[in-house]
């Protein structure tokens, strides 16, 4: 595949600034199964702490499909705002396990929130929100829309197989939610940047199910219905793209790692955060870190954790975060926010 440096560095930074994010919400279904219960079930609960840091995951009850959890995360972000879903003008969600195949999953949790405005999907696997925040920030900076929900939220156990040992335990399910809005001039998107590898998609993707490869009973009993992961190749590409995105999207705003207040990666190893971490040379308390609780959520993983910090009073006005979201396509979304 391509070299991920070259790609990052290539790729356009630039700035949103008069966008505020003016809430956040956040659910993860009920059911919590610790390694402990997977080991039950011949899976070495040791590997999956010190090859991952992951302890528990959240798992959907029968019948709960993305738009219910994407529901609560919303619910729980307009509560935090005060706000009515008659004044949402625009639905954002993103997932790559959407309720259907059509209709989209947005019109679904329109519908189940009492809205009536504008929905749509995004699908950019991990980094799903991070396309999503972007996208809804261009909508209010242009003053198209004042209030945009954005949501990300996965079922990612769903999609993985009980029988593949080493990528099953990884994954959880869950949702998070922003409301964002017009802020003043110092708030917004200081530096962000998106990009995409098309060339790596064999290295984390579903093999069937789409027009290529439609599922047959064939397909369906050779488990090519299941997510398939590269790990090693997908560790050593995030640990690259993250901090040189990061790094990046730094020397656009002329700011140094210093001067950021937190870091909220995507959630999807521990190694991979602590590699990163040490790389840019962050500061541990300034990193938050969940996955040991939820395990990888994919699109949700960003934003339930932007909504834990902020509801234990770790994110104050004017703090600088960094925001990193990474995954299947290949994609990734890096950005600087000052709250």
């Amino acid at each position: 595949m391509a070299l991920v440096d070259s790609i990052t560095t290539s790729r356009q930074v630039d700035s949103l600034t008069g966008i505020n994010i003016l809430a956040t919400g956040s659910y993860a279904p009920e059911q919590r199964v610790l390694n402990e219960d997977l080991a039950e079930h011949g899976y070495d609960a040791d590997w999956i702490i010190q090859r991952t840091g992951i302890e528990c995951r959240h798992q959907s009850a029968p019948g709960e499909a993305t738009s219910d959890v994407a529901l609560q995360a919303a619910r729980n972000c307009l509560e935090q705002a005060n706000a009515d879903p008659s004044e949402i003008d625009l639905i954002l969600v993103a997932t790559i396990t959407p309720d259907q195949q059509t209709p989209s999953t947005a019109c679904l949790l329109q519908h189940k929130l009492g809205s009536n405005a504008p929905a749509m999907d995004i699908g950019a696997a991990c980094a799903g929100f991070m396309y999503a925040l972007v996208t809804a920030a261009q909508f209010i900076k242009t003053g198209t829309y004042e209030r945009i929900l954005v949501v990300g939220a996965d079922l990612m156990t769903h999609t993985v197989n009980p029988e593949d040992k080493k990528t099953f335990p990884l994954f959880g399910d869950g949702a998070g939610a922003v409301l964002i809005g017009p802020g003043n001039d110092s708030q917004g998107l200081l530096g962000y940047t998106l990009g995409a590898d098309g060339e790596g998609g064999c290295l984390l993707h579903v093999p069937s199910g789409g027009t290529l490869s439609p599922l047959t009973s064939d397909s369906i009993n050779d488990n090519r219905h299941f997510l398939e992961m590269d790990g090693r190749a997908v560790f050593k590409w995030a640990v690259r793209m993250l901090a040189s995105s990061v790094n990046q999207v730094l020397n656009h705003t002329n700011l140094s790692i210093d001067d950021l207040d937190l870091a909220v990666f995507h959630q999807a190893n521990i190694r991979i955060l602590d590699a990163a971490r040490e790389n840019l040379g962050l500061p541990i308390d300034k990193v938050i870190v969940n996955l040991h609780e939820y395990g990888n959520t994919s699109a949700a993983s960003i934003p339930l954790a932007l909504d834990e910090a902020n509801r234990s009073d770790r994110i104050n006005p004017g703090d600088k975060i960094l925001l990193s979201g990474f995954g299947a396509g290949l994609t990734w979304g890096t950005a600087i926010i000052q709250w």
